[in-house]
């Protein structure tokens, strides 16, 4: 099984490092290295998936990588349920990610389309050496690798002030949580002696809860930051300036996806902390309701989308936070499917109106573009939770799990936030593809995307419709055998039960279906008037559309005060008064010196006569007096 596992991991890292190297040999034609390698990785990863469904396991080390005394970490892959699932998902959605980018980025420069192939392989190929490896270093190096990669992709048009700006936001917010993931791992190392995912968590219970609660804090603290959790969300919205497959990339397959795969890897450590547990579900509840409420007045196609997978990682962090890991790792499943199909139709839409974004100039498009706009409804009816869908399936075992767990708030926000999840995608469906154009030139440039584009978004809505149904095989579907590395923590008894099950998934339906019909007749029959509403919700309205002012607030209290402290206090007074005040003090002192010196250096020899005599003088009474 190795040679398909490394298949799978490396082949996009040759495609990177082809197109890198020999940019300006491969140019327009770097798809046809890059595209092919994203389709044979996917490939392996369906064969080790097979062979894994099959009941083959392993822990592999390719080659030792890091040899210094004790401490020998190996380039090595573990292949399980988890890692399997993880491994097809992300390199089935990627290939056709990659396929799309074909058609959106056939306008960009020679080597610019060589060098945007190169990063996306890249990017792919550290998401996949994330989720497969053996041991907590490596999947470090596929942490990181994500974030180089997202930077460089989210700024690919550095040339544009708002793109580099988002790049860095992106950088420098990803590495706040990074710095918690890296504690976590020097703490593992300290208490558990290895940073191998076996020796770790067959010694789990060795460490005390205090230790072991520390541990899985500072590993969420990554998990915050890498996939886009409240306090570090906001870098996730400004990465839409990167191209839309970008986007699509980074929310559906790679990226801010990881956090919540860590979480579940180290599952074992998480159910020695319930604490932490508590933290990780509250955090996911409470961003899941947050970024939902910014998205329902968000006017900017993408980034409305980018709100909906903020919201929707929170019921994936929920699902791992109570202890239904399977169910969190089906949903992310799902929500690659039609997160990706979402984005890329948004690009599509996008592609096609020359760049144009804000929906309120929008309207009519199901005409024009046919297979955008009801691939799109597919995806929104998923992300929905509309039967039989995909959505509705991982998002229902989720809601479920945590009303089973007794976690009834959590459940009431997660069910409510269903509501708003419908409402607000059902009102970008409604203003972009239905209705009456508001912009009549952008509605006579719009038509639909080529073939090379249209086809992935095809693909990917089949996905969204009927991946769910993997939740009704044998032996429990895709939750039993994911159960099967992940385990679930038991429910309270007196809660369990088919019974209860059914209530709580009618009633998620019924939500779904509400924010659907109240979308449908706000912004398709004006009952009630959406203007009128804000004008007399005024208040929360502003509030919802600057984003709960959480942008200005940083700038008003960390980075301000930290640029004004480097300006005035690093720069002006320490660099300037303090170091440049004591060179040039130094220098000043030693001209001042060299001028005093010289005025006895006259040149004259009667003036040197008499300095001679004084001096013997000098020296003659000194030496009477001693």
């Amino acid at each position: 099984m190795m040679i398909w596992v490394v298949g799978a991991v490396f082949i996009p890292l040759l495609g990177a490092a082809i197109n890198g190297i020999f940019l300006w040999v491969t140019k327009k034609k770097a798809h046809l290295i890059a595209v092919p390698a994203l389709f044979a990785s996917c490939i392996c990863s369906l064969v080790v998936l097979s062979k894994v469904i099959g009941g083959a396991h392993g822990d592999m080390n390719l080659y030792t990588w890091i040899p210094v005394g004790s401490f020998r970490i190996p380039v090595g892959f573990l292949v399980d349920e988890l890692s399997a699932v993880m491994l097809a998902t992300v390199s089935f959605v990627a290939a056709w990610i990659h396929l799309y980018s074909i058609g959106y980025m056939e306008h960009e420069t020679p080597r610019g389309y060589a060098k945007y192939f190169s990063w996306l392989n890249l990017f792919t190929f550290f998401m996949l050496l994330l989720v497969s490896a053996n041991n907590f270093l490596l999947m470090f190096v596929g942490w990181e690798g994500v974030g180089l990669c997202s930077y460089l992709l989210i700024g690919y048009w550095y040339e544009k002030t708002s793109a580099a700006n988002a790049g860095m936001k992106a950088f420098v917010t990803t590495r706040l949580g990074d710095l918690g993931f890296m504690i976590g791992l020097f703490a593992i190392y300290k208490f558990y002696g290895s940073l191998m995912f076996a020796d770790v968590f067959s010694r789990a219970s060795l460490a005390s809860p205090l230790i072991i609660t520390l541990i899985t804090l500072f590993l969420f603290v990554g998990a915050v930051g890498k996939s886009a959790q409240f306090p570090l969300y906001v870098w996730l919205p400004d990465a839409m300036e990167g191209p839309t497959p970008v986007s699509a990339l980074i929310h559906a397959a790679t990226m801010v996806t990881a956090g919540v795969y860590m979480v579940a890897r180290v599952h074992v450590l998480y159910n020695l902390a319930p604490f932490s547990a508590e933290i990780v579900a509250s955090i996911g509840a409470f961003t899941a309701l947050l970024a939902a409420t910014i998205a329902l007045v968000n006017n900017d196609l993408k980034r409305v989308l980018a709100y909906s997978t903020i919201s929707q990682l929170g019921y994936m962090f929920i699902g791992v936070g109570v202890g239904v890991y399977a169910a969190g790792i089906f949903h992310l499943f799902t929500h690659a499917f039609f997160k990706g199909l979402m984005f890329l139709c948004a690009g599509s839409v996008m592609h096609m109106l020359h760049g144009e974004l804000n929906m309120q100039k929008m309207g009519g498009l199901i005409k024009k573009m046919p297979i955008t706009g009801w691939t799109f409804i597919v995806g929104a009816l998923a992300i929905s939770g509309i039967p039989p869908l995909s959505g509705f399936w991982s998002k229902d075992e989720i809601l479920a799990g945590a009303f089973m767990h007794g976690h009834k708030v959590i459940w009431f926000v997660g069910t409510f936030t269903a509501f708003l999840t419908a409402f607000y995608m059902f009102r970008l469906i409604f203003l972009t593809f239905f209705g009456k154009p508001r912009d009549s030139h952008l509605y006579e440039i719009a038509q639909e995307s080529p073939p090379v584009m249209t086809v992935p978004l095809i693909v990917l809505a089949v996905g969204s419709a009927v991946v769910g149904l993997l939740a009704l095989g044998p032996h429990g579907g895709i939750g039993g055998f994911l159960n099967k590395v992940l385990g679930e923590v038991a429910a309270h008894g007196e809660e369990a039960g088919a019974g209860v099950e059914h209530v709580l998934l009618v009633i998620s339906v019924i939500m779904g279906v509400a924010g659907i019909i109240l979308a449908y007749f706000m912004y398709m029959r004006k009952m009630p008037d959406p203007v009128g509403m804000a004008r007399t919700f005024r208040p929360v309205y502003t509030l919802l559309y600057n984003k709960y002012y959480v942008d200005e607030i940083y700038f008003a209290f960390i980075i301000n005060p930290l640029v004004d402290g480097s300006r005035y206090l690093l720069w002006k007074f320490v660099d300037v008064v303090i170091i440049d005040g004591t060179v040039n003090g130094v220098g000043r002192l030693c001209r001042l010196a060299g001028s005093g010196i010289r005025q006895f250096q006259t040149g004259y020899i009667p003036d040197y006569a008499w300095m001679i005599l004084m001096g013997a003088v000098v020296i003659y009474w000194i030496g009477r007096l001693f």
